[in-house]
């Protein structure tokens, strides 16, 4: 591994930033929880980073042993990121870190956010003891974006691609979905309004946005 950068700590929490602590590192493992993405797609998740940068966080995470690249198969025959088992542990670690920044009074709801971004919002705010009693998979589409929800056993998994069959389908852009799960729109709304179709057994979409509550912020600061 090579940094230009360290804290030179002994302390493996200062070691993981010397990781992934430069800015956009651990973004781009966001996006690639669900799978292996092109540098194209990277780039419309981190609509905000240049590709210069983005280019030398995925060689560093590579050098570090956190992501690699490979080559699809016919047809595709693309070149793809995709995290190594040891990057993938980052995974709960970004879940933990989401919940702790959604009590902060200081973030912008209505800034965009990816499909990774809110996916892993869903695993993050998951309440077991709400879901209690549900049982369903679901659809979600975000344009060409699709994933699948299951929630079952009081538990949430999330994948990338198509269900068969599933018991309800959304049909919506992240920012409108976003503003639906934090309750700053009512689901029937945006659907009257057009900006969410919905298909299948609607109740089950309605009990599903029912097992994300909302958590109380912290109290700002006195300025």
């Amino acid at each position: 591994m090579s940094s230009t950068r360290t804290y030179g700590d002994a302390c493996a929490a200062a070691h993981a930033l010397d990781l992934v602590g430069e800015r956009w590192a651990l973004l781009v493992v966001r996006e690639l929880l669900l799978g292996p993405k092109r540098f194209s797609d990277l780039r419309s998740g981190l609509p905000n980073v240049g590709p210069n940068r983005l280019s030398q966080r995925l060689s560093e995470l590579e050098q570090s042993g956190i992501v690699r690249r490979r080559k699809l198969g016919p047809p595709a025959r693309s070149w793809v990121y995709e995290l190594t088992d040891w990057g993938r542990q980052l995974q709960p670690v970004l879940v933990h870190l989401g919940r702790w920044g959604r009590l902060s009074p200081f973030r912008d709801l209505d800034a965009d956010i990816s499909v990774d971004a809110l996916m892993l919002a869903l695993q993050g705010d998951f309440d077991p003891e709400a879901s209690r009693g549900l049982s369903a998979t679901y659809t979600l589409i975000f344009g060409d974006d699709h994933v699948t929800v299951r929630v079952t056993a009081d538990a949430i998994a999330i994948t990338r691609g198509d269900l068969d069959a599933p018991d309800a389908t959304i049909a919506t852009d992240p920012r409108t979905f976003a503003t639906v799960l934090t309750r700053k729109r009512d689901l029937q709304d945006a659907v009257h309004a057009g900006d969410i179709a919905v298909s299948g057994d609607v109740s089950a979409i309605e009990r599903l946005l029912e097992v994300f509550p909302r958590p109380e912020t912290a109290e700002k600061p006195p300025e």
